[in-house]
């Protein structure tokens, strides 16, 4: 049997900062992908998308403390970086950062960063921490990367947003692309929290898209947003063992939108319980059609 492949990795940002320059010296162009490990089919689409608009790309693996309150599953999060490495490798890419807490934040490390705007709500309701852990740690990772383009995904779209908000306040030298959310057959959004549910915790989670894609389906049809949120938030509560937000927001800057007819592109978003697994999703909505 042929050992596996294991992608090129790197560990400190000295090392980092070689290889980048190295790059930079021959004229390419540098993607990267930050991840938290557990890498699947989702994190893999989103190294392809990097390997169309750049020379070289770089993916990080970085579990990132400041981003988990203390009740959270830090300690229990899967890290697989012998499999990642391998999924890397075949998928092509070019190195993998995989830094120490300590090289991401050095002892005497001072600074947060805290994104209003598309932060408020949402996942911030429930993880009044975690934007700024999230903001922070993309910060730090994109100075030492110093990446052309940033490819992040589409199912943690707030996420998305804030780190588009970042980029555009602080005037950071990144492009920031977004790709559609990879899903199993019956729509579940892929995560690497999926593996926590059980089998007939699995059959239940599948809903939650189906829940989310007909609540877009009946604002494009011209059902005003309230009663339409009232509808999925029932049906929602009868499916899973909570509902943290079903809600419906302005696509562009995740604003609150109205109660009435969708007047210009939106975002379904929603977050819920199954058992003790938190399962995020989202679908676009475009404006009401008028007959």
């Amino acid at each position: 049997m042929l050992p596996a492949l294991h992608c090129p990795a790197v560990h400190t940002a000295e090392s980092l900062a070689r290889e980048i320059s190295q790059w930079r010296t021959d004229g390419h162009s540098i993607g990267f992908v930050p991840t938290m490990g557990a890498l699947h089919e989702g994190h893999i689409a989103l190294v392809l998308k990097a390997m169309e608009v750049c020379d070289r790309v770089v993916v990080s693996i970085f579990v990132n403390p400041t981003q988990f309150a203390a009740h959270e599953d830090l300690g229990t999060y899967p890290r697989t970086l012998e499999a990642d490495s391998a999924l890397l490798a075949a998928a092509g890419c070019h190195l993998l950062y995989a830094p120490s807490a300590e090289e991401v934040y050095p002892d005497g490390f001072a600074t947060t960063v805290s994104v209003e705007g598309p932060a408020t709500g949402l996942e911030s309701d429930a993880r009044p921490h975690f934007f700024a852990g999230v903001a922070t740690v993309v910060a730090r990772l994109f100075g030492q990367v110093r990446p052309d383009i940033a490819v992040f995904g589409e199912k943690d779209y707030q996420q998305l947003m804030v780190v588009r908000q970042m980029v555009s306040d602080l005037a950071l030298p990144v492009k920031v692309l977004g790709v559609e959310t990879k899903r199993e057959a019956d729509g579940l959004a892929l995560s690497s929290r999926n593996v926590y549910l059980s089998s007939t915790e699995r059959m239940r989670a599948g809903r939650l898209n189906v829940i989310l894609r007909d609540l877009a389906h009946a604002l494009e049809d011209g059902e005003p947003a309230a009663r339409a949120l009232e509808h999925a938030r029932i049906l929602a509560s009868s499916v899973f063992d909570a509902v943290d937000y079903i809600e419906v927001r302005d696509a562009a800057r995740l604003e609150m939108m109205g109660e009435g007819l969708l007047d210009r592109p939106a975002r379904v978003l929603a977050a819920v319980r199954v058992g003790k697994t938190r399962l995020i999703d989202n679908v676009p909505a475009s404006p009401a059609r008028r007959g």
